[in-house]
């Protein structure tokens, strides 16, 4: 099993239109093989330090079966069709893929 953190920074005043359709696509990427788990986050004010709060940044998480898998999910055709979707609302998007140490 592999995990992913995708961070999406969103331009200002979209936060709300890109989870709109970020939760709209929900239920396609639960079809594909191998995934577990696809949830978008956004931060919350703890108090916690060091706390780095960022109120355009989706978080995403993922879990996946395979590395195969979430090459396959990100070549999926309702993922093209998402990224044409956010494609003027995205700022910048990075993603860590991670697995148990």
């Amino acid at each position: 099993m592999i995990n992913v953190i995708a961070s999406i920074e969103i331009k200002e005043g979209k936060l709300a239109e890109f989870i709109e359709i970020f939760k709209a696509n929900i239920p396609e990427v639960f079809k594909e093989k191998g995934c577990i788990e696809y949830m978008p986050t956004v931060d919350i004010k703890t108090g916690l330090p060091p706390q780095d709060l960022n109120d355009k940044v989706v978080t995403i998480i993922e879990k996946w079966d395979s590395v195969e898998d979430l090459q396959a999910h990100l070549s999926a055709p309702h993922m093209i069709s998402y990224q044409k979707k956010v494609k003027n609302i995205v700022e910048k998007v990075s993603i860590k893929v991670l697995k148990e140490a």
